[in-house]
């Protein structure tokens, strides 16, 4: 086991106000600013637009709480990867609210959502579209999949052959199709939550890792306690749920968001803080922390990016203009387990990526 005590597509254009400050007015090559500093113009203004532009958090949080009941995690991991432009590989056994979370979601943005159920006998057109022939004028007419929708549920991602999981997963990396000789924008925002079960494996066909890589988050949720569950029996121990939510946000209000979110201050320790954490999993750093035989491969550049922007986003949830090592720490388990592959020195020792997350968290030196 793990030694505990060793040491060691179409882009809107950007209001000026979500610029990052700086301290000589012009952030194009500018220093990083290093400290909140409250008597900082720049840093006054970003507050105020953080504070201004995030209002509508909490009350689309407990919009969601009233019918999403003890999946907090999962409500705010939804809500980091739509600001962030990300997706999110969920995993957890079957009525935990997977469906009805994002589809509160949609309803609370009024987004289009739509619902996809993994099959193995599923084609790649039954996502994306496909050319249709037309007799009435011989010419090809094209219908477009479900995919173009601005929130996917790809259900039991994992039971469907690569070929659909690529189709799937080439639309998240470039968020287009391309039909026939035309390639065709998806919406934005666009957010893929794809779940698996992991109590049954037989017939089933396991992502490869470069594409679980394009997940941003895997999340992973588990039952309710006591007091959740006595809570949802009440709520839904009835042929007639309240499952009606008020629509709290507008889509342009997400996607200015995400400009702000972008502004958040980050210092640059943190930043070398996040670059630390994603080399040592990689050997030979791990050695130093007696994990390196552990690993058969470590996080990619993209997680870096995508810790980067998790902690922005958490930032931005909690009505912050900076980002603190908390929020880095609290999303990174979720953003690195997936991109940690374990050796089979691991599988026998039973220690697992998340095991190897922790220890790097609580020895790595947090600044």
């Amino acid at each position: 086991m793990i030694d505990e005590q060793t040491p060691v597509a179409t882009k809107r254009p950007i209001d000026p106000r979500f610029r990052p400050p700086s301290l000589n007015g012009d952030s194009r090559g500018a220093a990083p600013i290093r400290l909140p500093e409250e008597g900082n113009d720049g840093f006054r203004a970003l507050r105020d637009v953080v504070q201004e532009h995030s209002a509508w958090i909490r009350p689309l949080q407990q919009e969601m709480g009233r019918v999403i009941v003890g999946q907090k995690q999962l409500v705010d991991r939804l809500l980091v990867a739509l600001l962030t432009n990300g997706h999110v590989l969920l995993e957890g056994v079957p009525g935990l609210a997977k469906t009805l979370s994002l589809k509160t979601l949609a309803n609370c943005v009024t987004l289009n959502f739509k619902r996809l159920q993994f099959t193995p006998d599923m084609l790649p057109a039954d996502i994306v579209g496909t050319m249709i022939y037309s007799p009435q004028d011989g010419k090809f007419r094209t219908k477009h999949g479900p995919i173009f929708s601005n929130l996917i549920l790809a259900d039991e991602i994992n039971r469907a052959p690569a070929k659909v999981q690529s189709a799937l997963l080439e639309a998240m990396q470039e968020h287009q199709v391309t039909l026939g000789e035309e390639t065709y924008a998806l919406p934005n925002p666009f957010l893929v939550l794809a779940t698996q079960n992991p109590l049954e494996h037989e017939g089933t066909y396991p992502l490869p890792e470069a594409q679980i890589d394009r997940f941003m988050m895997k999340v992973v949720i588990t039952y309710p306690n006591r007091t959740e569950e006595r809570a949802i029996l009440d709520a839904n121990a009835t042929t007639e749920p309240g499952l009606v939510v008020r629509r709290i946000v507008t889509a342009e209000q997400i996607l200015d968001a995400r400009h702000v979110v972008n502004s958040i201050h980050m210092d640059e320790k943190i930043r070398d803080y996040i670059v630390d954490l994603v080399l040592a999993t990689r050997p030979p750093i791990a050695t130093s922390f007696n994990i390196n035989g552990y690993i058969q491969n470590g996080a990619s550049p993209r997680a870096t990016i995508n810790l980067c922007l998790a902690a922005r986003a958490t930032a931005f949830l909690n009505g912050r203009h900076f980002v603190t090592p908390q929020d880095v720490k609290s999303i990174a388990l979720d953003v690195l387990r997936h991109r940690v592959t374990v050796s089979y020195e691991a599988e026998a020792e039973n220690v697992t990526s998340e095991d190897i997350i922790r220890k790097l968290l609580d020895t790595l030196p947090v600044p």
